[in-house]
Parts: structure tokens; sequence; C-alpha cells
């Protein structure tokens, strides 16, 4: 389905989301329609499902950086997906074997509002905190 020119478009956009068709044609050695034509395509067929903006977290107004591991006691899990989805605390979400059942990634502006996000985990289940001390990659 894909060939070694979509995965090195696919690369490219990975590094830059906001690069002409031009410039990644000249990289790839097409015209920019032919890379749109290739985009398209690979939008229409899911490979490519949209595209986002990484934030420097130094810079953002969230000052504490979490990692919480969810132990569910309850078999209903759309209820939680749906508290994830709609708190702005949540930067990203994983459901996860092994260790757990979720992964979260928060951010939080003080140590109060993490102690008030992990007491509304608590109506879902247990949880371990791990806090960022420093980012690597």
């Amino acid at each position: 389905m894909l060939d070694n020119i979509d995965l090195e478009i696919i690369k490219i956009l990975k590094k830059n989301c906001k690069i002409q068709y031009r410039d990644i044609g000249e990289l790839v050695h097409l015209t920019g329609q032919a890379v749109s034509n290739r985009i398209s395509r690979m939008e229409r067929l899911g490979i490519i499902r949209g595209y986002t903006v990484l934030l420097d977290e130094h810079l953002s107004e969230k000052k504490i950086s979490a990692h919480v591991t969810v132990f569910m006691k309850t078999n209903d899990h759309n209820i939680f997906h749906t508290f994830l989805k709609n708190n702005d605390c949540v930067i990203d979400a994983s459901r996860i074997s092994g260790d757990g059942c979720y992964l979260l990634k928060i951010m939080v502006d003080s140590q109060e509002e993490l102690n008030l996000f992990l007491d509304q985990i608590l109506k879902y289940g247990n949880y371990r905190v791990s806090i960022a001390i420093g980012k690597i990659k």
C-alpha cells in the first residue's frame, strides 16, 4: 500500500507538518502536485489521520508534568474515557497492558491541582504517580 516515497513523505511531515508540498517534492524528487496527490490519498485511506502542534512544556503555563498509572476497579471504562476526554489537564491517555490499565500524562499548575485530579481518579480506580523532573526528548 505504501512505497518508500510515501514513507519518506510521512517522515518529513512528522518533522514539520507545515512544510510546503513543493519543498517535500524537492526532497523526494517529485513535483509539489504529486506530493499533494500522495498526501491526499494517504488521508483518504486513513494512514494520515490528522496534524498536530507540539508545545514546549517549559514555556506553557502548566508547571507540573506527571505520569499517572491507573488501576481500574470497575469494568465501566466508557465513563472513564469520557472523564479523560473532558479533562484539560490530560495531555495523553493510553490503555496499556501489564502494570495497570491506563497510562496518563498530565500537566497541572500546582500541587493542589494535581491532588484534585488524583482525588477524581479515585472514583474509577487506584493510581500510581510519577512526577517528571526533566525532559530528555
